[in-house]
């Protein structure tokens, strides 16, 4: 849940992004710009979190009114070797909120921190990673409880989607690619399994007002909605208009979260009585919209 400091919206100096070159990140800069919000954008090459004097060059950079918003990391992380590699990159960031602390700090993490339910998890469920993504965030979440003693909210988005996404995961992503290209899109077995999914936009505009109300403490950004994969891979599909053909396949293992992975309603939605999450529909169709003008 998210308790506001600021009881009205109120614009702060500058806002520090950790990642602004990367895909959330990124649309986390450009919601803040649109709004006329001073904003830092910080990523690889002018600030490597995994750098000797990364700390040091962050500090540099902070100023006491400041919020910084900290969305950056290796992902998904998938073995030990990366697991540690984002705990380095979340030391350099302790280590330069110790010395230079800011008025307000975001973490984007994940809804990976919480454990498989059949159903609907909320805000208040527990912390219970199986996975080495997951591990790492709440580990992240823990290290900012720990060393900032600050205001402190966490953002905990589930699978995001949108037409920038660079790493072309299994989902909504991968198949407007393999449609756009007129290839067959390819699903995991009957493409049963039900998951919800966020459009980054609003993830960004989620960040956005906590950075005005200055709130804290923990929000997922959830649509509130599950969807098979088959359905987002005949949507988008249909939205193409051109015979796209699907394939399924045998599974090799386990569907993952046992095939179902539902949320309740997000806590922003309380906290932001203006604010809702697209549909999955709405925002495949404004993504397929963005990738027309684009081409266009």
């Amino acid at each position: 849940m998210l308790t506001h400091l600021n009881a009205t919206p109120a614009k702060p100096r500058r806002v520090v992004v950790m990642g602004g070159g990367g895909f959330i990140a990124g649309a986390i800069v450009d919601a803040l710009r649109r709004d006329r919000i001073e904003t830092l954008a910080l990523g690889r090459p002018s600030l490597d979190l995994l750098a000797p004097a990364a700390a040091e060059r962050l500090k540099q950079q902070l100023q006491p009114s400041d919020t910084l918003v900290f969305a950056s990391a290796l992902a998904p992380c998938r073995n030990l070797p990366m697991l540690l590699d984002n705990l380095r990159m979340a030391d350099g960031v302790c280590t330069a909120l110790r010395a230079a602390p800011v008025n307000h700090v975001i973490y984007v993490s994940s809804d990976a921190v919480y454990k498989d339910s059949s159903r609907p998890i909320s805000e208040s469920d527990c912390a219970e990673p199986a996975s080495y993504h997951g591990a790492m965030h709440l580990a992240r979440e823990i290290a900012l409880r720990s060393e900032f003693a600050g205001p402190l909210a966490i953002v905990r988005p589930t699978l995001v989607y949108g037409v920038k996404d660079p790493h072309n995961g299994y989902g909504p992503n991968r198949f407007r690619r393999l449609a756009s290209a007129g290839g067959e899109i390819v699903l995991f077995g009957e493409g049963e399994e039900r998951r919800d999914h966020v459009h980054v936009e609003d993830v960004a505009e989620l960040v956005r007002l906590i950075t005005l109300h200055r709130s804290i403490g923990i929000v997922n950004a959830v649509s509130g909605e599950v969807v098979s994969f088959r359905e987002l891979a005949e949507f988008i599909a249909a939205d193409f208009g051109l015979g796209i053909p699907l394939r399924t396949t045998v599974r090799s293992g386990p569907m993952p979260h046992n095939g179902y992975r539902p949320f309740a309603g997000s806590a922003a939605i309380a906290a932001f009585p203006g604010f809702r999450f697209a549909s999955w529909r709405e925002g495949l169709a404004k993504v397929h919209a963005q990738q027309k003008a684009q081409r266009t």
